[in-house]
């Protein structure tokens, strides 16, 4: 075959090579990343820092704004300068509202047209079907995100600003109020929200700007749009996220009083009417918000694992918080009670759950659950920590929690890095392992059905 033929041959496949798409888990993940190590090296810089950070904890530290998770190797309030705090509330503001989200505003901001592949990528993260008006939702959540914030910040503002002073009063206010509804758990006091156990205002103000900012910018929308009509005309998801999330407020709230009210470290020196309040807060919080009314270091074993069950459950879908989430949590105690009592079809509020939702709610636990159990053994090799502390640490990465039980501040240069990598799977894992394993791929092949002895 002559040169001229060769050519002619294999131009043609190096060319279909060169325009091959991205997937879109890599486009999601690489996003991730374009900010996220930008923040890294911009942390180090003398004027975002009091005393200097080390790039590997300002890696953390990023990690940690961006998937709003909220834990820290240093004090936050103490170590960063007013532009390292400005800096961590953009890059919570920026993992809240997620990368596709954001990047869609500011292509509309700056009045470029969406490409497909932005849009069906921005849906998928928001949860939404094809037919959805993409510009109108995103219009929709800014508004209400920066509403909710407002609000949030103008009633903490009345509790600091009489304390602190205007300016910073209304600064604590605007970066707790941020914190809060994007779930990330960042303090500027040195106890999180320990000094206002007691205080209703601070308490009921947080817990519900995380409560909101973890339904899911779905089922506020749906909520904004139906809820005036009823309950019966809201959809299936919002059902479940509005029935499931009071339910597991109210179980943890009663579990933690319960359980601490005698404990003389956490809840035992409190009055009733507090105690009850910092059992709500907590168990608000333990739902990937990040805040802590009590000493968590202090709690029983019970307590702890009450914790950790919901911190694992987390928060809504297209929400700011994580975890295995809502209503993946609700759809696997639906298929089992289906199973149970032999039936062939699970059911929510007289719908039917299609078996391709289930296995992927059962994938997304599978999955989850392998890749806590390898970090979990990864740390137990490199820290020096009990296995309860080791897996309360690695639970509150993975769901972007925040909370807690002393291991963080503590842990190695390669325990930090470990770190680092669970709590990027967590704030993007599961949308990217949900996309890849939930897309349909036709086959024309049947083979025989066999059994398998289960159980």
């Amino acid at each position: 075959m002559s040169l001229q033929h060769q050519r002619h041959f294999t131009y043609p496949l190096k060319t279909d090579k060169q325009k091959k798409p991205w997937s879109e888990p890599k486009l999601i993940v690489t996003s991730f990343l374009a900010i996220l190590f930008p923040a890294a090296i911009l942390l180090t810089l003398p004027v975002f820092s009091v005393t200097g950070l080390g790039i590997v904890d300002a890696l953390f530290t990023a990690t940690s704004a961006i998937s709003v998770t909220g834990l820290g190797v240093v004090d936050t309030g103490e170590h960063f300068t007013i532009a390292g705090k400005i800096l961590l509330m953009l890059l919570m503001q920026i993992g809240g509202l997620g990368q596709m989200t954001l990047s869609a505003v500011l292509l509309y901001m700056f009045g470029f047209r969406i490409s497909l592949r932005q849009q069906a990528l921005t849906k998928e993260e928001l949860g939404q079907g094809k037919a959805v008006n993409l510009r109108r939702l995103v219009k929709h959540i800014i508004i209400f995100s920066m509403l909710a914030e407002l609000l949030g910040a103008i009633i903490l503002a009345i509790r600091w600003v009489p304390e602190m002073g205007w300016a910073e009063g209304v600064f604590y206010a605007i970066f707790h109020a941020i914190s809060a509804f994007n779930n990330a758990g960042f303090a500027l006091f040195s106890d999180s929200m320990m000094s206002f156990v007691g205080d209703p205002l601070v308490n009921f103000t947080i817990a519900g700007l995380l409560i909101f900012g973890g339904l899911g910018f779905t089922v506020i929308s749906d909520l904004s749009r139906n809820g005036h009509r009823g309950f019966n005309h809201l959809q299936l998801h919002s059902k479940v996220m509005v029935t499931a999330t009071p339910i597991l407020l109210a179980i943890g709230a009663l579990l933690f009083w319960l359980l601490e009210r005698n404990n003389p470290a956490t809840l035992g020196n409190l009055s009733q009417g507090e105690q009850w309040l910092a059992a709500f807060f907590q168990s608000a919080s333990a739902r990937t918000a990040g805040f802590n009314s009590v000493d968590l270091s202090q709690f029983t074993q019970p307590a702890l694992l009450v914790m950790l069950v919901l911190m694992l459950i987390g928060a809504g879908s297209t929400s700011t918080g994580g975890g295995i989430k809502v209503s993946t949590f609700v759809v696997a105690i639906a298929a089992t009670w289906t199973f149970l009592r032999q039936q062939n079809q699970i059911e929510l509020f007289r719908r039917s759950i299609p078996w391709q939702t289930v296995t992927k709610c059962l994938a997304i636990i599978v999955v989850s659950g392998l890749l806590l159990l390898i970090a979990m053994f990864l740390l137990m090799l490199t820290e020096q920590a009990k296995f309860e502390v080791v897996m309360f640490e690695t639970i509150s990465a993975f769901a972007t929690v925040g909370l807690t039980a002393g291991l963080t501040a503590n842990l190695s240069e390669t325990g930090k890095l470990i770190m680092v990598v669970v709590m990027i799977i967590g704030r993007i894992g599961p949308l990217t392992l949900v996309y890849m394993l939930a897309r349909p791929k036709p086959s024309l092949l049947k083979y025989p059905q066999g059994y398998v002895f289960a159980g």
